[in-house]
């Protein structure tokens, strides 16, 4: 278990007014140092600044580090944030909490992230899909390998390619599910199932390659 040290912050009011205000910053440079230091010495009385500028950071690096300095604070505070974060509006507060809730990892936040596989928001989807891989409980692999089944063929292809690696990190728990997803009517699925399916067997092979063979043989048949 990593060990986080909490400081006691009795009477700095002024650091972190200047902290929230460098989280803010117009330099992204700035943002990023902030965040590093916040998560440096962390403080459970900036876990709600950390939260709500993750639903605004445009700084891809500078989100990164805000969801380092949630983590180390104790799960116990940010996980429940989190939590009532997943019901925002804003869709990148809510890819991020998600993203942030993978990382910590803590197996109560599953029903809500279970929740969001379905999200008609790209990014938040691509992001549920992945945090619900990571918390997942033993044993249910193959109940969220048939949900996530029926999102197969949704979007373009690095959609696409997020979700079968979502689906590959189910284990052969997935794979019953590729093969049914394999006979459906829709082309898309199929070609979607099929390319997942190679993917699973060879994760270090080219997905772009098997998706656009698998969707020609989709769409021609096998024996054309």
């Amino acid at each position: 278990m990593k060990e986080v040290v909490v400081v006691n912050t009795t009477n700095h009011g002024g650091q972190h007014a200047h902290l929230v205000d460098a989280l803010a910053a117009a330099d992204p440079s700035v943002r990023l140092r902030a965040a590093l230091a916040v998560g440096t010495r962390p403080d459970p009385q900036l876990t709600d600044a950390l939260i709500d500028r993750c639903a605004v950071e445009p700084d891809f690096f500078v989100r990164d580090m805000l969801t380092w300095a949630l983590c180390r604070l104790p799960a116990e505070i940010t996980v429940p944030r989190l939590i009532r974060e997943l019901g925002s509006d804003g869709s990148q507060a809510r890819s991020q909490a998600l993203h942030t809730l993978s990382k910590i990892g803590d197996p109560i936040a599953w029903p809500e992230v279970s929740a969001l596989v379905h999200d008609q928001d790209d990014e938040v989807a691509r992001s549920a899909w992945r945090a619900a891989v990571a918390l997942v409980p033993a044993g249910d692999e193959g109940a969220l390998a048939a949900d996530l089944a029926t999102e197969l063929g949704r979007g373009e292809l690095q959609m696409q390619l997020s979700l079968s690696r979502a689906l590959t990190g189910l284990g052969e728990a997935v794979l019953l599910v590729l093969d049914a997803a394999g006979t459906s009517p829709n082309p898309r699925v199929r070609a979607h199932a099929d390319a997942t399916k190679q993917l699973w067997h060879d994760p270090d092979g080219g997905f772009a390659l098997s998706h656009e063979l698998a969707k020609r043989v989709a769409a021609i048949g096998p024996d054309a």
